[in-house]
């Protein structure tokens, strides 16, 4: 739309249905029976709740940095990130998530490695469709709980796009972003991009793709786009 983000600047929106709520929703998966089996133990209740909260808190710390050893040429496991259907770049609510290539080797730092691989896949399938369209992509910036938290997901992200990925400084993006509107509207700065230029704080991190996880990577995509047609046909 013209002028949804910028005067006089043409905004296109595109986004998934889910990208750090994949991994979420795995961690949910692995630790609901666990604090069922915890809840059902003749444990103290202080020590069951002790249990529980440094379960919740670090799952996700444990199985990034055990998915950060495994190489990304080691594992033949593959996902697809529609566990809540697929928004763009081909709009269809209907599909369901899938995984393949697993076997007795496969453990759960595999299968959460696989869905990083799966978000950033489908990142690169949006970017993919702009630049089908004439759309010149830039750069990447990465904000949000993501981006500031998980190296594992960026550093995927910079050599699945094989591009930079800058991370915004800011803990409160889209607050700071609203902030700059209404300054605008008050009258304190011109112009939006007077406001930016103003009060905007820059980057604090950039994540830059590895020449050879993004050649590996480069032939996995190629892998993933023909997993989803098999799936997208099957269902």
């Amino acid at each position: 739309m013209d002028g949804s983000v910028i005067p006089g600047k043409i905004g296109l929106e595109a986004g998934q249905s889910a990208f750090g709520d994949v991994l979420a929703w795995f961690v949910k998966l692995l630790l609901k029976p666990v604090r069922n089996t915890i809840n059902d133990s003749s444990l103290d209740e202080a020590l069951k709740n002790q249990t529980i909260d440094l379960l919740e808190e670090n799952l996700i710390l444990t199985l990034s940095n055990e998915a950060e050893k495994i190489s990304p040429e080691s594992t033949q496991v593959l996902a697809l990130d529609w566990i809540n259907g697929r928004r763009t770049p081909d709009a269809n609510q209907n599909l369901k998530g899938a995984i393949k290539g697993l076997d007795m080797g496969s453990d759960a730092a595999h299968v959460f490695k696989a869905l990083v691989e799966s978000i950033c896949f489908g990142s690169k399938r949006i970017i993919e469709r702009f630049r089908q369209e004439g759309v010149t992509i830039q750069q990447v910036i990465g904000l949000g709980g993501v981006a500031k938290k998980s190296t594992l997901v960026m550093q995927t992200l910079a050599d699945v796009l094989d591009m930079p990925i800058k991370v915004a400084k800011s803990e409160q993006a889209p607050a700071l972003g609203a902030a700059i509107y209404a300054a605008t509207a008050a009258g304190i700065y011109p112009t939006v991009t007077g406001a930016i230029a103003a009060m905007g704080n820059g980057f604090d991190k950039v994540y830059y793709p590895n020449p050879a996880n993004a050649k590996i990577y480069k032939a996995k995509y190629e892998e993933y786009l023909t997993f989803g047609d098999f799936i997208e046909n099957q269902s």
